[in-house]
């Protein structure tokens, strides 16, 4: 009895250690390799943008194609802020109350704006430069990049541990300051 026990025990530790330990592996491997396809494909994206001072709808759908050749679903968020000087007045409706200062803002464009700038309702062609996204020098833009998928390694280490888990395996954010305007 002790000794067909042991055989199975055996047997489960052989099985784990041959199939199921390897294949984690490889799958974990898999998961890094795509976050470095994921980052280099980030990278390359927010610094040409920001190199050139616009996005255009080629280089999104390039950077999105570049995304799905790894296999995953991907949350995409962007974001562009506005570098902006406003008058500092002691009342705003008076004029004559300036008061010989600017105060720096920063106004929020998201995913949702430059989305709309881009892939607009209408029918002009994918190169019109009115769907060009324009940023000016000192505006910050950046992009982070979130898997929504669960990946193969995921499962398996859920698997393995008898848990679910809800985080992601492959989370991206790059950005700085646009650096030109090329309008």
């Amino acid at each position: 009895m002790i000794n067909s026990i042991a055989k199975v025990a055996g047997l489960i530790l052989a099985v784990l250690l041959l199939f199921v330990f390897p294949n984690q592996d490889l799958y974990q491997r898999q998961d890094d390799i795509s976050s470095m396809l994921v980052y280099k494909s980030v990278t390359n994206f927010v610094d040409a943008a920001r190199d050139i001072g616009y996005v255009t709808p080629q280089m999104y759908n390039d950077f999105f194609n570049e995304l799905a050749m790894t296999g995953n679903s991907y949350d995409i968020q962007m974001e562009h802020r506005q570098k902006r000087y406003d008058p500092v007045y002691l009342d705003p409706t008076d004029v004559s109350t300036f008061q010989d200062d600017v105060q720096l803002n920063y106004e929020y464009h998201g995913r949702g704006d430059i989305l709309a700038t881009l892939f607009p309702n209408n029918t002009k062609t994918m190169d019109d430069k009115s769907r060009h996204y324009e940023m000016n020098i000192g505006d910050y833009f950046g992009v982070t990049v979130t898997n929504t998928n669960r990946t193969a390694a995921t499962v398996m280490m859920d698997a393995l541990t008898g848990g679910v888990s809800t985080n992601h395996n492959i989370v991206v954010p790059y950005g700085g300051l646009v650096r030109n305007e090329d309008h």
